[in-house]
């Protein structure tokens, strides 16, 4: 044998052995098994991010309720447990109508309060508004985006909604996860009085927070939650009908003695929010925004979310094959994490409060050969650390009034180097606070819902036990930074929060939100693509590993970023992760990475619902 035919032969037989390999992991994936089964149901479902809000959600379709009913029932629980929301924050939902059907979106987002104006936080030293305490308060949207939904399209009354929500305010066995974080955070806590009361049942002790399984009472929550009902109750009896006096109980926490006291705690404590504030913000209904993937109707929230993210980087992958590339491929994650750069890069520029002048180009953002355009731009080689925002205009006939801007602001600019410690806080913060809650029934009504807000550091006002937004920090102070997002009085920040739904020759086809900050549209179009490209079923697409990127800017805190960061899920190939940190990638690796998302698949073959719920954290479901 010469040597050089042997080579060949080692050369042929080392392929061979690679290819066996490649072959064997892409069948273990495909044929693996689950940590969570598919939850099949035949009537409805109910998933949200706290297993005590699924069974509330439950309860309620056993009385009969509808999937909304359903849905505000798991919203109220999940704000009265705290950690990750409270009832002062803020609701974002799209709701599939079997009656009309149409896709309705629902914008429960608080607006920012009299004087706050970006001359105010300057003059406090602030670069952006704080992340914590009365002034990153915006007034609170979920009470108002809850009674909307409930009174339009519920079919149960709000006493019955809210019946779970104030039998945890009586008391509830707190979850190990919340009573950490509250220990966690309890320094800053002290910092508020009426916090500290309902937050710190053991003071002076070595753990001041709730224990695991202690019974948390908040009488002071219990006590509006009573008031509302007791508004809803009395002008029932003086002959109003349903939705009526479901509207009542808003104007009792809008207008009324709640919206009094809300404003003096929070007025006591160096908030700024009035009681015209209250007064004068409303929820709304709106059309949602939409683009088609491959036959496929994918709907999201306006621009005064993140949601067209989503959007503009599916009309970029629409024009790749990315099932060619194969799944967690270099190639494929390279081409995700360029594509999603480019439309977060817009997203930090162009968008804002719709109903705030200057109007945002969506139009332009959204277009088919916009998305093209954009394409061009990507570096195929190699991380490019410096995505910088498109011009939209030319794509709506318009020419770009904001050229000066973008040539003289941040957009693009080389970031800050952080130390590794500092890093990990910074890429923390882009999965910040938020629950999901997904609902259906055998009616047709979907509803996906990602409400947030009030989170643990909760500053509470007064004595409503309601604990205040904290969305003003994603508010900027400079027009350099995104002319559309400056904060002012009465404007809607531009928040990170984006319940997605999809409709398949003109039936649901998914309904899918999750948890965390600035990651939540990256884990949701690869959790689509996973549908769509590769064939998972709802539970595995959930779970399925995915990447993250920090390069876009934090929509909270100090709004820093980190340009070729890139997290890997531990299940992808040492030789992946190897060749993209040749092509410039920082790579992190987690055991988690796919949200945590909840899913609905609608089976219209065998007319049933197949639910996913993340892997991730606490997140559960219930199906019948």
């Amino acid at each position: 044998m010469t040597p050089i035919k042997f080579v060949e032969r080692r050369n042929v037989k080392i392929i061979s052995q690679l290819i066996v390999i490649v072959i064997s992991a892409g069948l273990a994936f495909a044929q693996r098994t689950t940590e969570k089964p598919v939850l099949h149901g035949r009537h409805w479902l109910a998933i949200t991010g706290k297993p005590l809000a699924a069974t509330a959600g439950a309860r309620i379709f056993m009385q009969g309720g509808n999937a909304i009913d359903a849905a505000c029932a798991m919203l109220a629980a999940t704000c009265t447990m705290f950690d990750v929301l409270s009832w002062g924050g803020e609701t974002q939902a799209l709701i599939y109508n079997p009656h009309t059907k149409k896709v309705i979106a629902v914008n429960g987002l608080g607006v920012a309060p009299s004087g706050a104006t970006a001359e105010f936080y300057k003059g406090k030293g602030y670069k952006y508004p704080p992340a914590y305490g009365p002034l990153a308060a915006v007034t609170p949207g979920t009470p108002g985006g809850l009674l909307l939904m409930l009174a339009e399209f519920g079919k149960l009354s709000l006493k019955d909604v809210l019946a779970p929500a104030m039998e945890m305010a009586a008391g509830y066995a707190m979850e190990k996860e919340t009573a950490d974080s509250i220990e966690r955070n309890k320094e800053q806590i002290k910092n508020w009085p009426y916090s500290k009361k309902i937050l710190l049942p053991h003071p002076g002790e070595s753990r001041e927070a709730p224990y695991p399984g202690e019974i948390f009472r908040q009488p002071d929550l219990l006590l509006t939650l009573k008031k509302l009902v007791a508004a809803e109750q009395q002008a029932l009896k003086k002959g109003k009908n349903r939705k009526q006096a479901i509207y009542a109980a808003y104007d009792r926490f809008y207008k009324g003695d709640i919206a009094a006291e809300f404003v003096r705690g929070c007025r006591e404590q160096g908030g700024l929010i009035i009681n015209e504030d209250l007064a004068k913000w409303k929820p709304l209904l709106e059309e949602p925004v939409m683009t088609t993937y491959k036959g496929i109707n994918v709907y999201k929230l306006s621009c005064w979310v993140q949601g067209p993210v989503m959007l503009q980087a599916l009309n970029m992958l629409e024009n790749i094959d990315l099932r060619a590339m194969g799944l967690n491929s270099v190639r494929y994650i390279h081409t995700l994490y360029q594509v999603m750069n480019l439309a977060f890069a817009d997203r930090d520029f162009y968008y804002g409060d719709p109903y705030f002048p200057p109007a945002e180009p969506l139009k332009g953002l959204l277009s088919k050969e916009y998305a093209k355009e954009r394409l061009k731009s990507i570096n195929w080689e190699k991380n490019d650390p410096n995505s910088r925002p498109g011009d939209p205009y030319p794509f709506e006939g318009k020419t770009n009034p904001w050229l000066n801007l973008l040539a003289a602001g941040d957009a693009g600019a080389p970031a800050k180097v952080f130390p590794a410690a500092e890093q990990d806080k910074i890429a923390a913060s882009f999965f910040s606070g938020t629950t999901s809650i997904q609902a259906c029934d055998k009616e047709g009504w979907v509803v996906s819902v990602t409400p947030s807000g009030g989170w643990i550091p909760a500053c509470i006002a007064g004595d409503t036990g309601i604990g205040m937004s904290q969305r003003a920090q994603s508010f900027v102070l400079d027009e350099k930074e995104n002319p559309f997002n400056v904060i002012a009085p009465g404007k809607r920040p531009r928040a990170t929060l984006t319940p997605g739904l999809a409709l398949k020759k003109g039936r649901p086809f998914l309904s899918f939100a999750v948890q965390g900050g600035d990651t939540q549209d990256q884990n949701l179009l690869q959790f689509f693509l996973n549908v769509v490209e590769f064939g998972m079923n709802v539970q595995e697409a959930c779970e399925a590993p995915n990447i993250v990127s920090f390069q876009m800017k934090d929509s909270f805190d100090n709004h820093e970023r980190l340009p070729g960061k890139l997290t890997l899920n531990r299940q992808v190939p040492v030789w992946i992760s190897s060749a993209l940190a040749k092509m410039g990638y920082n790579i992190d690796i987690r055991k988690y990475t796919s949200g945590p998302i909840n899913a609905i698949f609608f089976d219209w073959l065998h007319k049933t619902f197949w639910g996913g719920s993340s892997n991730y954290g606490e997140d559960y479901g219930i199906a019948w």
